[in-house]
């Protein structure tokens, strides 16, 4: 499917499952490098992060541990710039090394709640790593450690993303057309 219409949108394929599924294997092994021998707990974003959490998940090859956080900022197509907090912390991540799964950061507002939670609660180490990552609207200062792929600022949806709750189960991600 090249072409789709979610609810009242078109969107066509930007990125297809094949690219999806490399990338993830490129970005694994390089964590599975990085971070063998630490203490890791990785930390998902729900709920766009739950395919690629679970893709990248599969492939690590070290124990540790994942868990997942709720939050929401998204309303339709564009960011509110609000977050709201919809499932909590459950883990003591006092001293260990937690890798941050988003789906994709845009803004940065997301993702800096979640860091001064994550200090706040002592990690001894913070990475990040998202499958998307839009610099053109990034206004936040934090590294970015793993990056799947940079894209411009349009919207999408698919593998995980959505649009009022569609979509997600594409398996290659859509941009926005009309």
């Amino acid at each position: 499917m090249n072409e789709i219409t979610v609810l009242d949108r078109e969107f066509s394929v930007y990125i297809t499952e094949d690219e999806i599924q490399s990338r993830i294997t490129a970005l694994a092994e390089k964590i599975n490098e990085d971070m063998n021998g630490k203490d890791v707990l990785f930390f998902g974003v729900l709920n766009g992060v739950f395919l690629f959490a679970a893709d990248i998940f599969r492939q690590i090859n070290f124990e540790c541990q994942v868990s997942f956080i709720k939050l929401a900022s998204y309303d339709g197509s564009s960011s509110t710039g609000k977050i709201k907090e919809l499932i909590g912390w459950n883990e003591d991540i006092t001293d260990k090394t937690v890798v941050v799964l988003e789906d994709i950061v845009d803004t940065g507002t997301t993702l800096e709640r979640v860091i001064a939670e994550l200090k706040l609660r002592k990690a001894a180490d913070i990475k990040i790593c998202t499958l998307l990552f839009k610099p053109e609207a990034y206004t936040k200062d934090i590294p970015i450690d793993y990056i799947g792929f940079e894209i411009p600022n349009n919207f999408v949806v698919g593998y995980g993303l959505d649009y009022y709750g569609y979509g997600r189960n594409l398996r290659a991600i859509y941009k926005l057309t009309k």
